[in-house]
């Protein structure tokens, strides 16, 4: 084992050692508010405040109104982009959102590796008021698992009934432990019959992408087959060898990792693009399917071989991180992409308005052999990420009082919008961004997220099906790669959190396996000949079954039928 395996083996070990001893500070006991962060008529301190509330809020109104003194709460998001510090409150929306409510965030964010952080916070016991991170973060279930996390039913019961006015309640139910509490709230959760109630109005991110103009100089080839998709490569490798005088890159894909690469297939159960170019069902007949064993699957790998064989494939895709990724895109050096529209749409629109015709365009992707069309996973119960309100939190009650701000309509258009007449107005009877506002939005989004703030800046809590209100209408070139995805769309939320945790004895073999493939991946690829990529592949599938894969699938397994027994599915 290499020595990183070994240290990220001990550091899951010690959290979980950890996490199973009494934290003195993991009890409800409420701590008083800095002085910085109180008003100067607040004479008490929080606790003594609170304990003179004999009554909580009616379920009527919204309890944050009646108190709007300032705080400043600590919001941890596990997400090393994330405006870090008081770039938020710098913002127009942070600035109108904490002029209505009182409330100042100051968020954190982990200046490397996200794990690492995060570990650091557990094991020293000094998580902060809030926390958001992947709905699916094993290291989120464990703290709500640990009790270091307040139930958000518990909070609501006793501050604010008002909560249960402004939640989903399916997506709150969906995320209730075994104890009957619910300790986070995700975001961007919906259910399939979202799908149904608002038609091709719900998105994916999955994309097979490549340059309109080469794509078109190349006669728009059919890529759907191996046949087609290794002719097109060859076909813009010729015509067009050097970009701006740098050499082409004929095939592009998200950046290859410990646990493989998300375009072509990561870690186990992982949903990959190429799985859902392909069309691959996750279950058949009630039982989970192995998709990697897939001949299909098994047939397109062998086919990026080839193109490797071809010198289709350059050897930097196997070493660039999203950082130079996104600057080859800026640079319009790939002819295709396997990759997500939504992390190159600022790339995009910068080459769009430098030369429309170098923009990236969606096309059909790489398909099975029965040609069908792609199906690209969104959404569901579990959502994207979850917010959590630490034992730690040094006033609970603003936090969910906050929260609920956050949940409701109000708060939604708030953080979406920003304030009427400043950002936003009534125009031809819709609310709707100011035309300068929405005009930035689109041609220098940066600019936007760093002084409007809006849109996604508060992702933390957002109601996707909400946002859908204020939504701008989309323009090109995104207009196109948003669209092509609207009618591929499907929902499952009966394959949601199956990744069992890391210290558990299945989290230890799903760890095994997925840095067993991240190794082996590239060099399928490189392999010189089909027979050793057979080989090599044939290796990882008997290394993966005495790994204990059988016991892995048995697990997602149990988790499937409980998640459709959840849902009433059959």
């Amino acid at each position: 084992m290499k020595r990183k395996d070994i240290m990220k083996v001990l550091a899951i070990l010690m959290v979980s050692v950890l996490l199973s001893m009494p934290f003195s500070g993991c009890t409800a006991t409420k701590k008083g508010n800095d002085t910085t962060n109180t008003s100067t008529s607040a004479a008490k301190s929080t606790t003594e405040k609170q304990e003179e509330s004999s009554q909580p809020d009616t379920a009527n109104e919204p309890a944050w109104k009646k108190d709007t003194s300032p705080i400043t709460l600590d919001w941890y998001c596990n997400y090393s982009w994330q405006l870090s510090g008081d770039a938020w409150q710098k913002t127009k929306v942070g600035q109108y959102v904490t002029e209505k409510t009182g409330v100042s965030i100051n968020f954190i964010a982990p200046a490397g590796n996200e794990t690492e952080k995060l570990n650091t916070m557990i094991v020293s016991n000094s998580l902060p008021d809030l926390l958001t991170g992947d709905s699916t973060d094993p290291l989120f279930r464990k703290i709500m698992e640990s009790g270091l996390a307040y139930s958000l039913n518990e909070l609501a019961d006793k501050y604010d009934p008002y909560f249960y006015k402004v939640i989903d309640k399916d997506v709150f139910a969906w995320h209730k432990a075994e104890d009957g509490n619910s300790y986070g709230y995700a975001n961007w959760a919906y259910g399939p019959e979202s799908l149904t109630r608002y038609p091709n109005a719900i998105e994916g991110t999955t994309t097979f992408l490549v340059r309109k103009d080469i794509y078109e100089a190349i006669g728009s080839p059919d890529m759907r087959t191996q046949e087609g998709f290794l002719n097109a490569l060859k076909a813009a490798r010729e015509k067009y060898p050097k970009i701006n005088g740098q050499p082409i890159i004929p095939l592009g894909f998200h950046d290859f990792g410990d646990s493989g690469c998300r375009s072509i297939w990561m870690g186990t159960f992982f949903k990959s693009l190429l799985s859902e170019y392909l069309a691959q069902p996750k279950a058949r007949d009630g039982k989970i399917t192995d998709r990697l064993t897939d001949p299909d699957m098994v047939n397109w790998i062998k086919t990026l071989r080839d193109a490797n064989e071809m010198g289709l494939i350059s050897k930097e895709v196997f070493i660039d991180k999203d950082a130079q990724i996104r600057e080859k895109v800026a640079q319009g050096r790939y002819f295709a992409l396997m990759y997500q529209r939504s992390d190159m749409i600022a790339q995009n629109t910068a080459l769009y308005q430098t030369n429309p015709d170098s923009a990236y365009i969606a096309i059909d992707p790489p398909s099975n052999t029965k040609l069908d069309k792609c199906t690209i996973t969104v959404g569901g119960l579990q959502g994207w990420c979850i917010t959590l309100i630490s034992k730690k939190c040094k006033n609970p009650e603003r936090a969910i009082k906050y929260m609920t701000y956050r949940l409701s309509d109000e708060g939604q258009r708030d953080t979406y919008m920003g304030k009427q007449g400043e950002t936003w107005d009534i125009i031809d009877g819709k609310e709707q961004f100011l035309p300068e506002i929405n005009d930035l939005l689109v041609k220098d989004k940066t600019t936007f997220d760093n002084t409007i703030g809006g849109v996604y800046g508060a992702y933390q809590l957002l109601n996707f099906i909400k946002s859908k209100t204020w939504e701008a209408p989309q323009v090109e070139p995104n207009k196109q790669v948003w669209d092509w995805t609207l009618d591929k769309t499907i929902c499952e939320p009966q394959f949601d959190d199956l990744i069992p945790l890391p210290s558990s004895e299945e989290g230890i073999i799903d760890t095994k396996i997925s840095n067993k493939w991240g190794a082996v991946l590239p060099k399928l690829i490189l392999a010189k000949s089909a027979a050793e990529f057979d080989t090599l592949f044939n290796q990882f599938i008997t290394e993966r079954n005495a790994a204990g894969y059988d016991k892995l699938m048995a697990a997602w397994q149990k988790k499937y039928e409980e998640n459709k027994a959840k849902l009433g599915l059959k």
